[in-house]
């Protein structure tokens, strides 16, 4: 692994003196170049050699060797570093690849992303491979580390040996541990977590926290414990609560939890004129999200509640790089860093003109220019969900007295059963539904009903779950039976049917989570995925996160788990999964 730890070897450092001292034709010029300088905060005129992937100098003049350089005038135009999206779940029915390639068009270049997917279903040496092909992608592509499952799992103790998450956290492409879902088991006595934590700091790389309506008390504790930052603000008032505690706060503009106008109004109201601390993250919002921007839309959103110029554009570019440690790579125009640099007609508008990645355009005069790439996922060990196994009449049995209630698109409550759950179908006239949650493998099942979903929905299977365990949700048993037939049939993804037709469904090939689909396609769907749950009854933000996170229990009050409905509060199971 030693011939990661600096991008560049010997020879290519070589190469790149011999282009500053005339010997070698910089592969391009950048002339009359107006560039937002992190070093001075200010903008700067100047010239930008590049050669290879690499920023060679910045400055007042230009090179005696133009042989082979492509000279590009710049005059008029604004250039400022790639963005950075700190805090990337690339697994949203996207996929890393589709992800990157999309969020590049916009300008945003680097990705800082989790490596939950690949920890829990990749092989170790093909997950470590696998990132670092992707990293040969223009975009610059690091990971984190994760230290808990997010869920109640069999044998997670197996899953987290100490080898596995010692050659994640040593590796060069995982910048910082965490995010810290599983805090509370740190702080009533979890030493294993803790070690990972030390082991982190040790190496000198950051932890993310997870820490969503915590308490002054409890953010400082887990500063004392090593965590260096945190996105779960929701309001100005605990961003500054995490920024008076030492932590880089990134102000969160997702799907789920738009937050970041508000956040960014009170902060200023508050009197805040230094935004160094501050990044900006869009937190792994679902497709649709994307449609008008990524990082650039913080950006715009950041200038229009009236941000310092330069403080804007540095929240989503140096921040994130400083805090990370790996400003010698990224984050700001100067010699020696990896060319990742946006053009834009004035610095009022953050949606650049032309995208440069690693030394490459790869968007301009209005054109994609991302190459194309072909994964063989399956080399990698990142394969379908292939289901070998059948579903019955009799896996559709409802007896359990407690319900699950969505309260919003993430959070579940306990509640009576206050409909008979034995028939065919339930009414339409209210929003409770036949909920099952199966095993991939098929070996268990959980059969409760669920209310505040939707309300003529015939029949909804889908993969996409935090697990990768599948979901049937439906009014009528033989629409979800369906409805499941056709997951079957396209190794996962996300199905809706209707009077025993389908309606609408994603296939989603990768690990019955991803799409191999574009992301402009995938966007597509999405949306029409959403409009027909809403005709059908869903009301709350996000039908996909709703999918995703019926597990996990960094979120209260009750989840459904591969044991069963846990109690997230008293840590126990009420009602155990059923062996098929």
């Amino acid at each position: 692994m030693a011939s990661r730890l600096f991008r560049w070897n010997k020879q290519t450092l070589r190469n790149q003196l011999s282009v500053i001292r005339g010997q070698r034709s910089p592969d391009i010029v950048l002339k009359n170049a107006t560039y937002l300088s992190s070093a001075r905060k200010k903008w700067l005129e100047g010239h930008i050699w590049i050669a290879d992937d690499r920023i060679i100098y910045v400055g007042d003049s230009l090179p005696d060797n133009t042989d082979q350089a492509e000279v590009v005038n710049c005059t008029g135009q604004y250039l400022v570093p790639g963005y950075i999206e700190p805090h990337v779940h690339p697994f949203q029915l996207y996929n890393p690849h589709t992800f990157a390639a999309y969020a590049s068009q916009r300008g945003t270049t680097t990705l800082v992303n989790d490596n939950m997917f690949f920890f829990l279903h990749v092989e170790k040496k093909k997950a470590l491979t696998l990132i670092e092909e992707l990293d040969n992608l223009p975009t610059s592509m690091y990971w984190w580390a994760r230290y808990d499952a997010q869920t109640e799992m069999e044998e997670e103790d197996s899953i987290f040996s100490p080898s596995k998450m010692m050659a994640w956290v040593e590796h060069p492409l995982v910048v910082q541990g965490g995010e810290l879902t599983a805090w509370p088991r740190v702080m009533t006595g979890d030493d294993t977590i803790l070690h990972w934590m030390q082991q982190t700091k040790e190496i000198n790389k950051p932890i993310e926290g997870h820490l969503p309506g915590a308490s002054e008390k409890t953010i400082i504790q887990m500063a004392l414990l090593g965590v260096s930052g945190d996105h779960e603000a929701m309001t100005a008032d605990e961003a500054l609560m995490r920024l008076d505690a030492g932590m880089t706060t990134s102000l969160r503009y997702s799907s789920i939890r738009p937050d970041l106008p508000e956040m960014l109004e009170g902060l200023l109201e508050a009197g805040i004129t230094d935004f160094s601390r501050f990044t900006m993250n869009t937190d792994g919002s679902t497709p649709a999200f994307y449609k008008d921007g990524v990082m650039d839309q913080t950006i715009e959103i950041a200038l229009e509640k009236g941000v310092p110029e330069i403080e804007a554009y540095e929240m989503a570019s140096y921040n994130a790089a400083k805090h990370l440690g790996i400003d010698d790579y990224v984050g700001m125009i100067a010699p020696g860093r990896i060319a990742h640099i946006n053009f834009l007609k004035d610095p009022s508008t953050p949606k650049p003109e032309a995208v440069m990645a690693k030394g490459k355009w790869v968007y301009r005069e209005e054109k994609n220019l991302y190459p194309q790439k072909h994964f063989s996922w399956s080399e990698y060990g990142v394969h379908p969900l292939m289901l070998d196994w059948n579903l019955s009449d009799e896996d559709l049995h409802f007896s359990m007295p407690m319900g699950i209630e969505l309260v919003n698109s993430v959070i579940l409550k306990p509640y009576q059963i206050g409909v008979d759950a034995t028939n065919e179908e339930l009414d339409p006239d209210h929003d409770e539904c036949f909920f099952t949650m199966l095993d991939r493998h098929g070996k268990w099942r959980i059969n409760t009903v669920i209310k505040g979903f939707a309300e003529n929905l015939g029949g909804l299977a889908t993969t996409f779950s935090n697990t990768g365990d599948i979901i049937l949700i439906g009014k009528r048993k033989k629409d979800m039976l369906r409805a499941f037939e056709e997951l079957k049939q396209n190794d996962g993804g996300i199905f809706l049917v209707e009077n025993n037709e389908v309606i609408e469904g994603l296939p989603l090939k990768l690990f019955g989570a991803m799409s191999l689909a574009p992301m402009e396609e995938v966007i597509a769907k999405h949306e029409s995925i959403d409009k027909k749950l809403r005709e059908r009854g869903y009301k709350h933000a996000d039908p996909i996160y709703s999918m995703l996170f019926f597990s996990s229990t960094h979120l209260p009050y009750i989840r459904v788990t591969q044991k069963g409905i846990f109690d997230v509060h008293k840590k126990t199971v009420l009602f155990p999964s059923i062996m098929r």
